[in-house]
């Protein structure tokens, strides 16, 4: 029986509701025929060029992303630009385009979830509501440990990425309950604070907010991880691809591109205070 692109719609939609994500967000169908056939998918964070030809070439029908590509408005597909470029790659490739994203987030299987999950937490809740949805986890560890310890169990835990982890704190210090947002989450900084949580684990924490919140924690806690966009969220590939795989018969792929912007760094410290 041909599985068809609205069948794989469907089991999205029911994992991952359209009406969850936040009101600036555009979820949902973005190229392809609901009617096409679908054979094999691709999981990817981003619908970078270099994603898109990697569905091309291993022959993918759907390519499944949680981040957008068309979450501003553009006023031209034209090849001149790589929003342009991307577009009229995936239609005349006829690969369709799907994006769950902040729906993802929020989701008992989503982003957030799963990034508690790879931090080690057990009997995790939500850490707050943001348009009556909840966003972000909040957990125990299994027993408390250092702070180094945490961030180097967490990086082992997360897609390796070329910036590794960011941390704000002494190294040594005891840590036992976690607060994660994946992707960017300095603007959660009250709800971390109100939940009593020893470690903040999120992305894209700006000097300014971190700064701020160092500032507000006396130089306790909350310590602060930057686990990087990439890495936090990308942790959730596995989950969606376990999902779709137990409701559809279909080959699934998780994208061998990262995505993730930087390549390398240098002079970074180490937790022990050296280069």
């Amino acid at each position: 029986m041909t599985l068809l692109l609205r069948d794989v719609v469907a089991v999205l939609e029911r994992l991952y509701p359209p009406h969850t994500a936040q009101s600036w967000d555009q979820v949902g169908l973005v190229t392809g025929d609901p009617e096409q056939p679908v054979e094999r998918i691709l999981l990817a964070l981003d619908p970078t060029l270099a994603v898109i030809e990697e569905a091309r070439v291993t022959q993918a029908d759907l390519l499944i992303t949680h981040h957008p590509l068309l979450l501003r408005g553009i006023h031209s597909v034209a090849t001149t630009t790589a929003k342009g470029a991307s577009v009229t790659g995936l239609v005349v490739g006829d690969i369709a385009l799907y994006v769950a994203h902040t729906n993802a987030d929020v989701a008992v299987a989503g982003v957030c979830e799963a990034l508690a999950t790879a931090a080690g937490l057990t009997d995790s809740e939500p850490l707050v509501l943001v348009e009556d949805q909840p966003l972000g986890r909040m957990g125990r560890l299994a027993s408390p440990m250092t702070l180094g310890d945490f961030a180097t169990a967490l990086y082992a835990a997360l897609p390796p990425a070329a910036a590794g982890l960011r941390v704000a704190g002494p190294a040594d210090a005891l840590v036992e309950t976690v607060a994660v947002l994946g992707g960017a989450g300095d603007d959660q900084f009250d709800a971390v604070r109100a939940c009593g949580a020893d470690v903040y684990v999120t992305a894209d924490l700006r000097h300014h907010p971190a700064l701020e919140a160092r500032e507000e924690a006396r130089g306790g806690t909350p310590y602060l991880v930057d686990a990087g966009h990439w890495s936090s969220e990308s942790v959730w590939l596995p989950t969606v691809r376990d999902a779709l795989a137990s409701a559809l018969r279909v080959d699934i792929d998780i994208s061998t591109v990262r995505t993730d912007p930087w390549t390398f760094t240098v002079g970074a410290t180490t937790a022990g205070g050296s280069p």
